[in-house]
């Protein structure tokens, strides 16, 4: 199941863009998208924000819609560049902007296909650009905004039969910071945030099998996972006027992982 999380938030008025999708491979290492992004959402209309919510899934956004009346929900395959730019083309005026789609493709370096590669930059990359670009261009006119990608601690550390997903994850922390050059004249603000492994339904069911997760914490200085309101806090920091000095940076939400020492699996 293919999913993305996209939050554009109006003023309070706040209005925020965030797309809902899930990985179509459930990679039990990267943040479960939909999850996060329903944490992010949640934080957003409780903090008094319009949240449009943007996601292929129409079912899980009318789900939601329909308990949140401040959130907008909008259906659509972020994959494709001219059906995005079609469904956002008149969604007014976005404050903030949260991109959260991602798919992780997981096999050995060998075994990549080119499938793999394009599929994984297409959603981990290329959508980001491509929603960023359509907001960006209204926070420009009105000389303010914050946008914030979610990447990956595995943007800054390897993982065995990760490359794709780490690359993608690398090169969107590379585009974060050219966009925090480009777009800061305009006080636009880019950054994202780099969570560890996160306690999504998914991340709870797959860590708790102690011969996955006992490894895994010993990797983390804090001996714990992150939790979901963890990485909504972050991000609801980096949109708000209490960051308003913070551009271009990665935000590690990891509890010290990538700063241990690597440890090869056995």
């Amino acid at each position: 199941m293919n999913a993305s999380c996209t939050d554009l938030c109006k003023n309070c008025e706040d209005s925020t863009c965030q797309n809902l999708e899930k990985a179509s491979d459930e990679d039990p290492d990267q943040p479960d998208s939909e999850w996060i992004g329903k944490g992010v959402c949640l934080k957003l209309v409780n903090s008094g924000a319009k949240v449009i919510a943007v996601s292929k899934s129409k079912e899980s956004l009318d789900e939601l819609a329909k308990k949140n009346p401040n959130i907008e929900p909008i259906a659509v395959d972020l994959d494709s560049w001219s059906e995005t730019r079609k469904a956002l083309s008149n969604i007014g005026p976005v404050d903030g902007l949260v991109n959260n789609a991602a798919i992780a493709k997981i096999n050995h370096f060998f075994d990549i296909t080119e499938n793999d590669i394009d599929s994984s930059f297409s959603v981990n990359v290329k959508a980001a650009i491509n929603v960023a670009q359509i907001v960006a261009k209204g926070m420009a006119e009105r000389g303010k905004g914050s946008i914030v990608n979610i990447s990956s601690q595995s943007a800054m550390k390897g993982h065995e039969d990760h490359t794709i997903y780490c690359g993608t994850k690398a090169a969107l922390d590379g585009v974060t910071r050219v966009m925090a050059l480009e777009l800061g004249k305009y006080n636009i603000r880019t950054n994202c945030v780099n969570p560890t492994i996160v306690l999504t339904k998914m991340g709870r069911n797959w860590w708790s099998e102690p011969s996955r997760g006992e490894p895994a914490l010993e990797r983390i200085p804090l001996g714990r996972f992150a939790e979901v309101d963890e990485v909504a806090d972050a991000v609801m920091f980096l949109l708000s006027d209490n960051s308003a000095m913070i551009n271009g940076i990665s935000l590690l939400i990891d509890g010290g992982h990538v700063a241990s020492p690597y440890r090869a699996s056995k």
